[in-house]
């Protein structure tokens, strides 16, 4: 962890090793029933109890692009990244490793794993792996995020 001013971030103060642990959220039925809503991905294992009870997970677990989305929120609403972020550019390796359920609670952490120089001298490519994380420390997911991070001062010979 390292000493940072969110508001004023920029692609400069990212170092490899760099990272967050997130404050926690918990899962409610009703953010399953919203997200099934909003996408529908009404999929009786999310939505239907008797339907999910009789699977292997023993009754209804949350979407994996629900956990995905409150991971993303969650290292967001932190202020780690301030406002530097222009863009994302990529997810790899996104990896659904154990259910999430109804009342669990979710943190992530965030670990800078790669900065590299962009085409333009006025960004930088920001590589952070997000790991998912219960209330028990067991990580649900895992993923591999790449984003465009604006420069505090472009490098020399900026033209774009």
């Amino acid at each position: 962890m390292s000493d940072w001013s969110p508001q004023q971030r920029a692609f400069e103060d990212f170092e490899v090793g760099q990272a967050i642990l997130t404050n926690g959220r918990t899962l409610d039925q009703a953010d399953i029933n919203l997200f099934a809503g909003l996408t529908g991905d009404q999929y009786p294992l999310h939505v239907d109890e008797m339907y999910a009870s009789g699977t292997r997970f023993g009754g209804r677990i949350a979407h994996g692009p629900l956990t995905f989305c409150i991971a993303v929120g969650l290292v967001g609403s932190s202020g780690w990244y301030g406002t530097c972020i222009e863009a994302l550019i990529e997810c790899r390796t996104l990896r659904a490793l154990a259910p999430v359920r109804d009342g669990d609670t979710l943190r992530v952490r965030a670990t800078v794993s790669q900065v590299e120089p962009h085409k333009s001298p006025k960004y930088g490519v920001l590589h952070v792996d997000y790991d998912v994380i219960n209330q028990k420390d067991e990580s649900v997911m895992n993923f591999h995020w790449i984003m465009l991070a604006r420069r505090r001062t472009p490098l020399e010979g900026a033209d774009d």
